[in-house]
């Protein structure tokens, strides 16, 4: 019972306001009671003896203050006045000494009188090792809820709920008992959220949490693509945490047959952000990690060349001659458009478009356009870069406004994620998180500046990686200037 954890919590006071059951006691509502102890404080057990007291046993329970100098003055305390009685062989096996360090001795009857909660805590499981007890296994996984990208909330807000980190769960071997006929997994799943208590001097509370369980159907098994929203919609969950409460870690045991799972934690409101350890602990082989797309890009599929269909040949070249007339209504007799030109041609262009919100786009973001499409060096794009680049963006501006549900004109943080898979980038949940904060405002809305230039953006990054590996192996080397050439005109 070493490093266990109490709380008086029937002593916490009532009413005082409308703070949910079972939360944490903020410190300006610990006092001093008249035996001692300081009502709604956390004291760790120390130890367990038995002591011989005029004859017969009684049970002891050693505790200590983690704030020294505040101690229990009752029964066995170090100033009671029967310890007189106690021979002096037990109270030095007992290393009684009358000093206020915050450690003291109390009967086990005053014990569960005065303390209603016990808390065991251990590292992991696997700590409760003996040569009797069977071991657990153990799988630690680390994560965060970001707020308009990875922070969803609960299973009663279906848009965002599937944005939640996901984790597969691996059940190998059922349990060894011979008096259960069934297939079972036995295993424990506990949540801990990061770094709560040291924020409450900010003024944070513990969030509300918990985490469901739902079995990855056969055909998905070996898959680790991040499950979406309608795998959620249509599919029940198999297990789940009993309540979300506001509590420093939330767990729970469950038996459930063998076969992949997802566990998804998440806090009880969307757009709540944090930190969080999950661990699974099971009595037999298990394999737990975090859902992690490969990142990669798709490629074009080169088109074979076909002959063109009869009656179209001066159509189509019709169309080209009518955009090489616009382009050099543009770009003048040198058929090249710089920065500040492009910038005039795509605000005036958007413009026209009353269903886009945005701001206009800047000079840098065209700037980073020119770097994407310029393939010869110049610093300007050509009527052929030009015309890449165009079809590039009508290709991203169907995806904005196939996800531009509302025509608000601008996208929620939350379907970037499915926005930027739907244009052949595969990334994972930390770039996706990189995503939110560069181009979401504090709405977590995206408008359509920004949108084109993150996937301006993405895609000028995988065309220079690819470009430098070689082999194809997913590493690149890349010396000081390389670096430099690559991030300096982008």
């Amino acid at each position: 019972m070493d490093n266990s954890q109490l709380r008086d919590s029937d002593l916490v006071p009532r009413g005082s306001d409308d703070r949910p059951t079972r939360t944490i006691v903020p410190v300006q509502y610990e006092t001093r009671m008249a035996c001692g102890l300081v009502k709604g404080h956390a004291y760790s057990v120390t130890g367990l003896e038995e002591a011989l007291f005029k004859g017969e046993k009684v049970k002891l329970v050693r505790l200590r203050n983690p704030w020294g100098q505040v101690e229990w003055n009752g029964s066995w305390s170090d100033g009671w006045k029967d310890w007189s009685f106690v021979d002096k062989a037990e109270k030095a096996r007992l290393q009684h000494q009358v000093t206020e360090d915050g450690e003291f001795w109390m009967s086990y009857d005053d014990f569960i009188y005065h303390f209603t909660k016990l808390e065991i805590c251990n590292l992991t499981a696997d700590a409760l090792e003996s040569d009797k007890l069977q071991t657990w296994t153990v799988s630690v996984n680390e994560g965060r809820w970001v707020r308009g990208c990875s922070a969803g909330g609960c299973r009663n807000f279906p848009d965002t709920f599937w944005t939640n980190p996901q984790y597969r769960l691996k059940l190998l071997e059922e349990d060894d008992d011979p008096d259960d006929s069934e297939v079972i997994c036995s295993f424990l799943v506990a949540l801990m959220q990061k770094n709560r208590r040291k924020d409450r001097k900010l003024g944070a509370n513990l969030f509300t949490i918990g985490f469901a369980i739902y079995e990855v159907p056969k055909e998905m098994h070996g898959n680790k693509q991040h499950l979406q929203k309608d795998f959620f919609l249509y599919n029940a969950s198999k297990a789940r945490s009993k309540t979300y409460i506001n509590m420093r870690e939330v767990s729970e045991r469950f038996r459930l047959p063998p076969s992949e799972y997802v566990i998804v934690p998440s806090t009880y409101e969307p757009h709540q952000e944090g930190e969080f350890i999950l661990r699974v602990f099971s009595e037999k082989r298990n394999l737990s990690e975090e859902v992690e797309n490969t990142i990669s890009v798709d490629r074009p599929v080169k088109k074979k060349k076909t002959k063109p269909r009869p009656g179209n040949t001066d159509q189509e070249s019709e169309e080209q001659l009518q955009f090489r007339n616009i382009f050099r209504q543009i770009a003048g007799d040198d058929m090249e458009v710089c920065a500040d030109e492009l910038k005039n041609i795509l605000n005036t262009v958007v413009n026209k478009h009353k269903d886009l919100k945005t701001q206009g786009f800047t000079l840098e973001s065209c700037r980073s356009m020119i770097a994407l499409m310029d393939t010869d060096g110049s610093g300007r794009l050509n009527l052929q870069e030009f015309h890449h680049l165009w079809k590039k963006i009508k290709a991203w501006q169907r995806i904005f406004k196939h996800y531009d549900t509302d025509q608000s004109g601008t996208i929620n943080s939350y379907e970037m994620r499915n926005a930027v898979n739907d244009a052949g980038f595969h990334l994972n949940s930390q770039l996706y998180d990189i995503i939110t904060m560069r181009y979401a405002d504090k709405h977590m809305n995206i408008d359509f500046d920004s949108f084109i230039c993150c996937f301006v953006r993405l895609e000028g990054m995988f065309r220079a990686f690819n470009a430098f590996d070689k082999d194809g192996d997913g590493i690149i080397k890349l010396n000081v200037l390389e670096w430099l050439q690559l991030t300096m005109y982008a």
